[in-house]
C-alpha cells in the first residue's frame, strides 16, 4: 500500500526538520550571521550576543551562560581564518581530527622527527 503524495511530503518534511534538530546549530547560526559574513560582521555579531548573555548581566542564568560558552565558541573558530576554512570544508569533526593531530594535518606526525633520529 503506497502513502498518498501529501502523507510522504510531510514525512520527509518531519524527518528533515528531526535531522536539522539533532544536528545542532552551526556556528554561523550561533552568531547570527551568514556563511560568507566577513571578519568584522562576525566580530559585530559576537560582540552584541557576548554582552547580552555574559554571566555578570545574567547571574544564576544556566542557559545563558551556556551560550555564551557557544558564542565563545563559535567567535574562536570563525574568527580564526585557518580554523574557519577547516571548519567550513569538514564542520566540528574536522576541527576535532585538527586538533587531535596537533594542527599538523594527517596522522599526527611530524616528518622532521622520522629523519631526525
Amino acid at each position: 500500500m503506497a502513502l498518498p503524495r501529501s502523507k510522504l511530503l510531510f514525512l520527509l518534511f518531519a524527518l528533515s526538520f528531526a535531522i536539522v534538530a539533532i544536528a545542532g546549530k552551526s556556528y554561523y547560526d550561533i552568531l547570527q550571521v551568514p556563511k560568507g559574513a566577513s571578519d568584522e560582521q562576525i566580530k559585530r555579531a559576537y560582540r552584541k550576543l557576548a554582552l547580552k548573555y555574559h554571566p555578570d548581566k545574567n547571574p544564576g542564568n544556566e542557559e545563558a551562560n551556556k551560550r555564551f560558552a557557544d558564542i565563545n565558541n563559535a567567535y574562536e573558530v570563525l574568527s580564526d581564518s585557518e580554523k574557519r576554512g577547516i571548519y567550513d570544508r569538514y564542520g566540528e569533526e574536522g576541527l576535532k581530527q585538527h586538533a587531535a593531530s596537533g594542527g599538523r594535518g594527517g596522522m599526527g606526525v611530524n616528518i622532521q622527527d622520522i629523519f631526525s633520529s
